[in-house]
């Protein structure tokens, strides 16, 4: 909850002074009324927001420029500072982001433009600020002077079947992206996979937006493109180089390395504490946040809204580079694998370019069958899939034992990775009913193995 506002703040647009409460630019966004979907008065209705509010349920209409219809702000956990604002899914519910509609209803004018004609202080300046008071302070006493680490691989999670409860936990979104590590440092700024593939190239516009903080770090997160609805859009980030089409974006979520300090053996509230102070207001890098405790009703609204899922983490875990661990959990909203593919059937009647795929999956260093797919597939993906499969032709199966196949199958080097939603495994190791998702470029078919959830 915010502090309360004096009501002649209403009509207020200008910058903020940094030092005082609320710093920045400020534009009146959306403007209207709000009343209890149940009250029949303004009496009646300022009597129910508190009781929700104090039930920490509070159900409220607004009646606004751009918001509009039946919203609840939800607590996830009495005596907690965690809510979760739902929208109802009524006649005002729109697929459209809303947060695309950035001007104020009062000037038209956005942030940007506010903070253009103002002179705001700088967000890097801010930074540098924050950054000060943190190297005078007692943030980082704990934390070793250590040169900044280069090319790391980042910490991953382990599988986990279904969401919990539990007051030493933080629940993060699971992004739909590319996890990138960034290296901040005072003559350049590289942004890489965790196979630690180079996606400066790529990403030019993230490395320009980075490249304007003013500090040393080594930041974790994931890089997605959101379309209209503000959804993570994997094949919008597949074609962004080429299409332009969607919002990109770089979702930070942990931090390694700060100015000199080797971090990841401070807690993860701390480094998520230090995350917020420091990273300054950016259009293109932002803080991925989180709620404490209450994983099962998080997932429950991912789950609703098509999302891919959440990550579950302890609190106090540390940062493991390069390491899969428990401390970590990854929980999907439906089953997913990704597989290596070996080869590909003829294709039958109407359909061109192949029938399916042969995927397998490494076990140790042996490449095993996992079944094939042949559903999920449109003319684009078909056309794209095998024009990427010709020039890996081989004459021999890539598998030690060949598997048995309906059809006659062309074998490939596995290189190509893909990712398929399925509905478990057979007692054999075979997945049931997959259906082609997507190619899986930024993965390396020697890391692809069969995902066990806990």
């Amino acid at each position: 909850m915010v502090e309360d506002h004096p009501f002649e703040y209403k009509d207020f647009e200008g910058v903020i002074p940094e030092g005082n409460y609320g710093a920045g630019s400020v534009i009146i966004w959306d403007r209207g009324h709000y009343r209890h979907p149940s009250a029949g008065d303004r009496e009646e209705s300022e009597r129910f927001l508190l009781e929700g509010l104090k039930k920490g349920d509070m159900k409220f209409v607004l009646a606004g420029e751009k918001l509009r219809g039946e919203f609840a702000l939800v607590r996830t956990r009495k005596d907690e500072k965690s809510w979760l604002l739902l929208k109802k899914k009524d006649q005002h519910a729109a697929a459209q982001e809303v947060l695309t509609q950035n001007r104020s209803v009062l000037s038209r004018r956005t942030l940007e433009d506010v903070s253009e004609t103002e002179e705001p202080h700088r967000p890097d300046k801010i930074g540098q600020i924050r950054i000060a008071e943190m190297m005078e302070g007692k943030d980082l006493l704990d934390a070793p002077v250590t040169p900044m680490p280069h090319n790391i691989r980042p910490m991953l999670a382990t599988p986990a079947s279904k969401p919990f409860d539990h007051p030493d936990w933080l629940f993060e979104m699971k992004w739909d992206g590319y996890r990138a590590t960034a290296e901040l440092r005072s003559d350049r700024v590289s942004l890489y996979s965790r196979n630690l593939i180079s996606l400066n190239h790529r990403f030019p516009a993230l490395v320009d937006s980075l490249r304007k903080f003013r500090f040393q770090a080594l930041l974790d997160g994931e890089i997605v493109v959101v379309d209209d609805r503000g959804h993570p859009d994997f094949q919008l980030l597949q074609d962004y180089q080429k299409s332009g089409k969607g919002h990109l974006l770089y979702y930070v979520f942990d931090i390694l390395h700060l100015q000199e300090h080797d971090v990841t053996q401070l807690p993860l509230v701390r480094r998520k504490e230090i995350l917020k102070r420091i990273l300054p207001s950016s259009q293109k890098v932002k803080l991925s946040n989180h709620i404490n405790t209450e994983g099962i009703l998080f997932f429950s609204t991912v789950e609703k809204e098509g999302l891919e899922g959440i990550i579950a983490k302890r609190a106090q875990s540390t940062y493991s580079i390069g390491r899969r661990t428990r401390e970590w959990l990854k929980i999907k909203t439906r089953l997913t694998q990704k597989g290596v593919i070996a080869g590909f059937s003829a294709p039958r009647g109407g359909r061109r370019n192949f029938g399916a795929l042969v995927l397998g999956a490494y076990k140790g260093d042996e490449l095993t069958f996992i079944g094939h797919v042949g559903g999920g597939f449109n003319a684009r993906t078909l056309t794209e899939i095998r024009a990427k499969l010709d020039p890996l032709i081989r004459d021999k199966s890539p598998f030690r034992v060949e598997p048995r196949t309906n059809t006659s199958v062309t074998w490939v080097e596995p290189e190509l990775v893909c990712e398929v939603v399925f509905h478990g495994w057979t007692a054999e190791g075979m997945m049931r009913q997959p259906v082609f998702l997507r190619l899986r470029e930024d993965k390396v078919a020697r890391e692809v193995a069969r995902e066990e959830s806990l």
